[in-house]
């Protein structure tokens, strides 16, 4: 039986969001709850301001997260996933089960003369 390669656009939408750079680790910290954008950007200190507040707003534009601004004083911006984010979940848990499976650390030697 051959298989049809054609890709769906619905398949293409999901790898958009979920296939960029830092999108899963962010989508990962809220789904532990809201947060503020210092708490996000401190779980994951590899990524810069900048790119942290560019895929937030991607996030929002494809309905993933939602940003809510507190207009008290002083003013508090928070970032919380939207339905269609928390329903990301079981995907993320398989890839960290299919990563614990395929990327597990290998014990380094302490001489590389020791793997001959």
């Amino acid at each position: 039986m051959k298989r049809d390669l054609s890709i769906c656009p619905k398949f293409e939408k999901a790898f958009q969001v979920l296939g960029k750079k830092w999108n899963g680790m962010i989508i990962e910290v809220l789904l532990s709850g809201e947060s503020h954008f210092s708490a996000i950007a401190a779980a994951i200190p590899e990524l810069s301001d900048r790119m942290l507040a560019a895929r937030l707003r991607e996030l929002e534009e494809f309905g993933v997260v939602e940003r809510h601004v507190d207009t008290g004083y002083p003013v508090q911006v928070t970032y919380r996933l939207t339905e269609k984010g928390k329903d990301i979940e079981p995907i993320l848990a398989e890839v960290h089960r299919w990563a614990e499976n395929w990327f597990a650390e290998k014990p380094r030697s302490k001489d590389k003369t020791e793997t001959r």
